[in-house]
């Protein structure tokens, strides 16, 4: 279990140390902070299962942040320590949803069965079925096509599948993913998003987006570079996980840059589709990508290669991509200019053009791949469950 511990008293905290190392030195995980003001930060950071804060911390409107942290993170317990805490102070508390208060000076006991409960409680917690898959389209080199065909795969998915569908334009200098399915200017963007982190919820996230099917929505890329510079790596973190829950398909365009924000992406990512085309520079900075994403610790599994604007019969094959590359080519997405041009230019998915075109066919079998891994999975996830249960 691990535990977040908020207060300026030095020995209050090591009480705490010592009443939850003497039970199960290692049962727990302990943090320490001195304060209530960056416990949003250290939340998202840490992602604890218990807070136990110094009443001291919440003096004084402290509350309010606290029940903040509570409808933000549900699934966080929260312990308040207190020495004299009126009758007024324990409702507020609880209507903040705080589990527990205790007094102070602690009595060990106390806190241990505080503990005790919440650990109990994680423990028949049923894991959650929800979770949407997350598949991040990365271009190896500018023009590959990749923000094309994140767009217009979540489309079909949405569309074919009846699946609940995000696409996050997390390119965040030159992001336009909305266009390419949609031709109003967006209200709100990943930068509003950004500023607006700590009151983010399912409601905020679902307005904050482009409605383009009933089941299927777009959040902009930021408008300006300026603007840009307002999301960090803990928005995308928070953001992620928020939709996760809430789409069953969670597309993300990220663009060519691998920065700190790009990749706190790339670590929710089920599958990475890197987008190359059958020419020397794009194979050359696909090793380039390929070797980066090695480094950085991602399965060669989770990792597939797409080629776009494929042409049989050209100086370069198929054959030769992948020998360059040692990686076999998941997909390939045929040549198809006029379509794809006159989708780019309206603003129109390509299935609504040229719903018999290569390229919506070879978008509706990938489509089509990821629907069935994605049943398969729950299926797996029943059949484990009703394993164990039929156990006991």
């Amino acid at each position: 279990m691990k535990i977040i511990v908020i207060s300026p008293n030095k020995v209050l905290k090591e009480e705490i140390l010592h009443s939850l190392k003497s039970a199960d030195a290692a049962r727990y995980s302990l943090v320490f902070d001195d304060g209530l003001n960056d416990l949003w930060q250290v939340t998202a950071d840490e992602d604890p299962d218990l807070i136990i804060i110094d009443g001291l911390c919440v003096e004084g409107g402290g509350l309010c942040a606290l029940e903040n942290i509570c409808l933000r993170y549900p699934d966080v317990s929260v312990i308040i320590l207190s020495e004299n805490a009126s009758t007024e102070f324990l409702m507020a508390a609880m209507r903040s949803g705080v589990k527990d208060v205790l007094s102070l000076p602690l009595q060990i006991s106390d806190l241990q069965a505080a503990v005790n409960r919440v650990d109990l409680k994680l423990k028949q917690t049923v894991p959650k079925s929800k979770k949407g898959k997350v598949i991040a389209f990365v271009g190896s080199k500018g023009g590959s096509g990749a923000t094309f065909l994140a767009c217009n795969l979540a489309y079909i998915l949405a569309e074919t599948s009846k699946a609940k569908v995000a696409l996050l334009d997390l390119n965040l200098q030159f992001g336009d993913a909305v266009l390419f399915v949609n031709d109003h200017v967006p209200s709100n963007t990943l930068a509003d998003v950004a500023k607006n982190i700590k009151r983010l919820d399912a409601s905020l996230l679902s307005s904050s987006m482009v409605s383009i099917l009933p089941n299927f929505s777009v959040l902009a890329a930021p408008e300006d570079a300026e603007s840009a510079q307002d999301v960090r790596p803990e928005h995308i973190d928070a953001l992620l996980k928020l939709t996760i829950s809430q789409y069953d398909f969670v597309l993300i365009d990220i663009g060519r840059t691998l920065n700190a924000t790009s990749v706190k992406a790339l670590d929710h990512t089920d599958i990475i589709f890197i987008v190359l085309q059958e020419t020397l520079p794009f194979i050359r900075d696909s090793k380039r990508l390929l070797h980066a994403l090695q480094s950085l610790g991602y399965a060669k599994e989770k990792v597939k290669l797409v080629l776009n604007r494929y042409e049989k019969g050209g100086d370069i094959r198929l054959v030769d991509v992948e020998t360059a590359l040692d990686m076999k080519v998941f997909k390939t997405i045929p040549n198809s200019y006029q379509a794809v041009s006159a989708s780019v230019n309206q603003g129109v998915p390509i299935i609504q053009i040229a719903k018999s075109d290569p390229v919506t066919k070879a978008l509706q079998e990938v489509a089509e791949n990821l629907v069935e891994g994605a049943k398969a999975k729950k299926s797996s996830w029943l059949d484990s469950l009703l394993h164990h249960a039929s156990l006991f």
